[in-house]
């Protein structure tokens, strides 16, 4: 009986490398060279900026520059936006994104809604994958990416994201200024009220007594009761004169009179200066407390008024806005998809799992002969 030597098949026709590695090169080539639609990337940079504090001290000064710094807050707000539903929303209001991701001539892989249904969910994830924004902490600088299938396009769609970033600051500019300013401007009326009511209660104060000033009106009385005091004692000492050289003198009855109106006199001004619920310290003691108020509430008044200029300066010194660096630009040519590098990946995975699946059959033979 014959013998007959079979040859080994080639590696390269066996059916698992066919299977891992040949199919999906050729199906990978067929894809890159043949389908995939070109991809335009189109980049912007720019920067959230806003007009710092400037230090007081020299070496702040120095450190500070030019007083511009960039807006952090606002950054952050523009990164969280443009990977936010209300961005894709935005910038979709006339249908843009949706022309520019459904049209008829790109692939059907590669379009929105190609295989499966389309809904605002997938167009969300669609639209996270054709938008990168990679910011830079070093320089603050933010680098925006779109991608589309033409190169018109993915620069309308970056200047589109651009503008509603932009409208995006200045609402949280404005509304940060308008806030300040508001509370500013409400204590200042606030204070003015009180002012201008602590005014009022004062003058109808002064109205009801017919005091301008209790405390000169006190001194001015003293002033005139100490005067009548000396015409009193002066007026004593010629009685006392003349009852003791001259008891008989005509003048006695007269200087006695005198000196007892001037007792008189003396002691209803001094009533009047203390003493009594009407006198000058209890209307001085009314007084003192409505012109502390006054003078409280003026004071208040000039503090609100500072506030308030302050936060008018600091308002207009809040002001952030985006600075193009680099505007979005035109593509010349498309830079995706890497139609070799895909083809060799795909090849060096097939390579990989074909490895791997060779060495488990091998494994599993080894075992059931074992």
């Amino acid at each position: 009986m014959p013998f007959h030597l079979t040859q080994p098949r080639p590696f390269f026709l066996a059916p698992l490398f066919l299977a891992a590695v040949v199919v999906p090169t050729v199906l990978a080539f067929v894809y890159f060279a043949f389908l995939a639609s070109d991809i335009y990337v189109s980049e912007a940079r720019f920067v959230v900026r806003s007009p710092a504090k400037v230090a007081a001290t020299s070496l702040g000064q120095m450190l500070s520059g030019s007083g511009i710094g960039g807006a952090s807050e606002e950054s952050n707000a523009v990164i969280e936006y443009l990977e936010s539903r209300s961005a894709l929303d935005d910038a979709n209001r006339d249908g843009l994104l949706s022309r520019a991701y459904t049209a008829g001539d790109i692939f059907l892989l590669d379009r929105f809604g190609g295989l499966l249904p389309p809904n605002q969910e997938r167009f969300f994830d669609y639209y996270l994958d054709k938008v990168e924004l990679e910011p830079d902490p070093t320089t603050q600088v933010l680098h925006l990416r779109v991608s589309a299938f033409g190169p018109q396009d993915s620069q309308r769609i970056a200047e589109r994201l651009l503008e509603r970033s932009e409208d995006l600051v200045n609402r949280l500019s404005g509304r940060a200024r308008a806030d300040a300013l508001e509370v500013a401007e409400s204590d200042a009326r606030e204070a003015q009220e009180r002012a201008r009511a602590a005014a009022v209660e004062l003058a109808n104060y002064r109205s009801r007594t017919g005091i301008i000033d209790p405390e000169k009106e006190a001194i001015a009385r003293l002033e005139s009761i100490a005067r009548l005091e000396d015409e009193m004692i002066s007026a004593r000492s010629q009685l006392d004169q003349l009852r003791q050289f001259t008891p008989q003198a005509p003048q006695i009855p007269y200087l006695q009179s005198q000196v007892e109106t001037l007792n008189r006199e003396i002691e209803r001004r001094r009533s009047g200066v203390a003493g009594s619920r009407a006198s000058l310290s209890s209307a001085g003691a009314r007084y003192q407390v409505l012109q502390l108020d006054s003078e409280l509430a003026a004071k208040q008044l000039a503090a609100a008024m500072v506030s308030l200029r302050d936060a008018q300066a600091e308002a207009r010194g809040k002001r952030a806005y985006v600075e193009r660096i680099a505007p979005p630009s035109l593509p010349d040519y498309p830079i995706r998809p890497r139609r070799i590098g895909g083809v060799l990946a795909v090849f060096v995975l097939g390579l990989l799992a074909w490895g791997i699946l060779t060495v488990l059959l091998a494994g599993v033979r080894e075992h059931r002969e074992g």
